[in-house]
């Protein structure tokens, strides 16, 4: 056990209730077929285009720098005997600035499902703080088991870190050629390795097209399915990268053409979509009156879904027009946003050239039950 860190089953499925490790150890994260009416809702509804961010890929260091640090954390509006969560820890940078705004008797719990995360919290030697080895999906069971059902402010930073594209035995990248792994969690699930191998052509087409915005998702498809079945199984980026590039005829310029798909695999291994659906709700219910949730996003099926959700959330008229009823007993809002949406500035952007398709939402938890 760490010190400091609360530790969740390794396997867990991403579901409201806790996997016990006997049952996780069969399962994969949420798959698409598993998904509840609500997370289906969420993410069919959300506009299935994404942009792609080829700015993983522009830059070759190693250190993470935190997007939007200020205007993220100054979203929350601290209260100094607050309670917090970072739903996203990363290298910390984010729970190390709320820290700094904390009184005595604030606390913060942040998650995390990478394991170099979760290493690299041990730095973190503070009373107030508490790490725990989870996806965000898995907060509101979690919190409970510490006692908490309400708290003053949640941050999610969604996506991937630059360390976790540099390093390359991680496999999120093509500029090396290394084990096509893909796991945030390398504790559990699938590889993107074993997805390629087991999967059918159509489903891969399904991934790549949804996922990716690839316009070539079909021969994209047939390509590495062929490989596969020729006996060559494809098990490095190395090896993902040049089927890919033998099937895409036509690319963006200055972009490999394999971005889309390594985007789109990531994001089906991980289940990032269906986590982040599922969270959503949870946030609104942990939240406290006037409590911040504050999400950046980096590309447009994840802000989709957190746009769609506060919209709802404050848009609770959905009564057909004329439906005779009174003023006061129309729904009232749950959610109010908070400002205009907020990008990184062109400093920060030449600064860090990945940051530059962040997209920061905030908003409010009102009175309403």
């Amino acid at each position: 056990m760490i010190k400091g860190v609360k530790s969740a089953p390794t396997k867990a499925s991403l579901s409201a209730k806790k996997a016990s490790p006997k049952s996780a150890s069969s399962n994969d994260a949420l798959m698409l077929e598993k998904q509840t009416p609500e997370v289906s809702e969420l993410i069919s509804n959300s506009n299935q285009n994404l942009v792609s961010d080829s700015s993983s890929e522009s830059s070759s260091t190693n250190s993470h720098v935190t997007v939007l640090l200020d205007e993220a954390v100054q979203a929350l509006a601290i209260k100094p005997e607050g309670i917090y969560v970072d739903g996203t820890f990363g290298r910390g940078g984010h729970s190390k600035k709320i820290l700094e705004q904390l009184g005595a008797n604030g606390r913060l719990i942040a998650f995390d499902r990478d394991l170099s995360a979760i290493e690299s919290s041990k730095a973190i030697a503070d009373p107030r703080f508490v790490m725990v080895h989870s996806h965000f999906a898995g907060m509101k069971a979690e919190l409970a088991d510490m006692g908490i059902t309400k708290v003053d402010g949640i941050l999610l930073d969604l996506g991937i870190s630059s360390p976790q594209i540099d390093e390359a035995s991680r496999g999120f990248s093509f500029r090396y050629d290394a084990p096509l792994d893909m796991r945030m969690d390398q504790s559990s699930g699938k590889t993107a390795a074993e997805f390629l191998a087991n999967t059918t052509e159509q489903a891969l087409a399904e991934v790549i097209k949804n996922y990716g915005e690839e316009r070539f998702a079909k021969q994209i498809a047939r390509a590495i399915i062929t490989e596969r079945n020729d006996g060559r199984a494809i098990t490095t980026t190395g090896q993902l990268t040049k089927v890919v590039a033998g099937a895409v005829t036509r690319f963006e310029p200055g972009q490999n053409p394999a971005t889309r798909t390594f985007q789109a695999l990531r994001i089906h291994v991980n289940q990032e979509l269906e986590e982040l659906a599922l969270t959503m709700p949870q946030c609104l219910a942990l939240l406290a009156p006037q409590g911040r949730l504050a999400v950046i996003s980096f590309h447009s099926l994840e802000d989709r879904i957190v746009k769609q959700f506060v919209r709802d959330q404050a848009n609770r008229d959905d009564l057909p027009s004329n439906f005779p009823v009174r003023a006061s007993e129309l729904p009232q809002p749950k959610l109010q946003g908070i400002g205009k949406t907020i990008k990184p500035s062109a400093k920060e952007v030449k600064r860090n050239p990945r940051s530059r398709s962040a997209v920061l939402r905030v908003a409010e938890r009102t009175n309403v039950a």
